[in-house]
């Protein structure tokens, strides 16, 4: 599967052999991710493609975009995997209920994606992979546990599906700041089963579902059926990046059941870490409730932009917030965004301005101390708004916000 294409980046000097430093969700702190030079890898979990990019969606992969951005201004090369669910329950059932196929509304959702990100100048991926492309990897991680005595086949006659076993390895929980009762109640709530008859521990989960009436199939040595989420990703992870890869990403929701899933899979079929580190993203609420399908109260990228708006003032709504918290989407946040924008315009076309070295080293530090853009965006105020006799400045400034925060001006 294509990605979209590459935006250029401004190279700005000086910023080679600086660390960059995140939350670490399992180990709940700050701490350094990526080598010390070389290629740092990543692996960020994608959309199901069943609706288009919403801001909630928009403000995780702008903020991954800016541990991209920070991670190659300190010189490194970055390998970057993502993959696209487009063979999941929520799909097939959006599918169903419109009465289309299920491949074509993956395919029209998935090119929204794209273009709303690369409207917002969010790096592309070395690698964007669909599900759909890689049953035979999938197929053989599956393979794989079962030989390990991970997996196992439910003896229910009509749906003899397959399950991951997590008493397999007794460190499930080391990717999950939760305690057993919270993950057993995140597990229902995040598509788990904990119920299922014939599952030998709750909070085993789904890797391969036999065929039901009406929905797609694979035949393959496990029977016609699809797989599971975690196991997508578990696979196209490995494949892209290899075992034991600097940072898995996601939004908020994804710190349990699927991060550690993924993670306790790979761990079984290897033996090694799957991330040395995993950054989650806060979530995006609108008209005081999480965006969510369920409750309509989605804000769209591609609406925004259809309506006429600045993709460069929609991705400084999102940059006007630390990557980690969880926060409101308003009409106000829009119009102070666009403020901003038309007033950063308006200083880097001036004729001169204040050196731009102490601004260029503020927002760096900014950015490799947790990706802190909002602190970012403040100095970069302060520098709009003073005067100066630098008449390189400007254009210095201007190649920095584009650089490491990924705004045209």
């Amino acid at each position: 599967m294509h990605a979209w294409e590459p935006v250029p980046v401004p190279v700005v000097p000086g910023g080679d052999g600086g660390v960059v430093r995140v939350y670490d969700t399992v180990r709940a702190s700050v701490q350094p991710v990526g080598p010390a030079t070389g290629a740092a890898r990543l692996y960020a979990c994608g959309i199901t493609p069943y609706d288009a990019t919403h801001l909630g969606h928009a403000f995780t992969y702008v903020s991954i975009d800016l541990l991209v951005r920070a991670w190659r201004d300190a010189g490194l090369d970055v390998r970057f995997a993502q993959n696209v669910t487009d063979v999941d329950d929520p799909l097939l059932e959006r599918a169903a209920d419109t009465g289309t196929d299920w491949r074509a509304l993956a395919e029209e959702q998935t090119e929204l994606y794209r273009t709303d990100m690369a409207a917002l100048r969010v790096l592309p991926p070395d690698a964007l992979t669909a599900v759909s492309e890689v049953m035979d990897g999938i197929t053989g991680t599956i393979l794989g546990l079962r030989d390990r005595q991970a997996a196992y086949q439910l003896t229910d006659p009509t749906h003899p599906d397959w399950y991951f076993s997590v008493t397999s390895t007794s460190n499930l929980l080391q990717g999950a700041p939760v305690s057993l009762p919270e993950a057993e109640q995140l597990f229902a709530e995040r598509g788990g089963d904990p119920e299922r008859d014939g599952k030998r521990h709750r909070l085993d989960c789904l890797v391969w579902r036999q065929q039901r009436p009406g929905e797609p199939a694979w035949d393959t040595g496990l029977g016609a059926g699809r797989p599971g989420w975690h196991v997508g990703c578990t696979t196209i992870a490995l494949n892209a990046l290899g075992p034991d890869f600097d940072v898995q990403a996601g939004g908020s929701d994804l710190a349990f059941p699927h991060h550690p899933m993924c993670a306790a899979e790979a761990r079984v079929l290897t033996g090694e870490p799957f991330a040395q580190a995993f950054l989650h993203t806060g979530m995006v609420s609108y008209e005081g409730a999480k965006m969510s399908k369920s409750l309509g109260n989605l804000v769209f990228v591609h609406r925004l932009r259809a309506e006429g708006v600045d993709p460069m003032a929609l991705r400084l709504v999102l940059l006007a917030h630390h990557y980690r918290s969880d926060w409101e989407y308003t009409a106000a946040e829009l119009a102070a965004a666009q403020t901003r924008l038309a007033m950063w315009r308006t200083a880097v076309a001036r004729p001169s301005g204040p050196a731009a070295g102490p601004l260029i080293e503020a927002v760096r530090a900014a950015l490799r101390e947790d990706l802190n853009a909002p602190t970012a965006l403040a100095a970069i105020d302060q520098w709009a708004a003073a005067p100066g006799t630098d008449a390189s400045a400007p254009q210095s400034v201007s190649a920095v916000i584009d650089a490491l925060l990924g705004i045209r001006l």
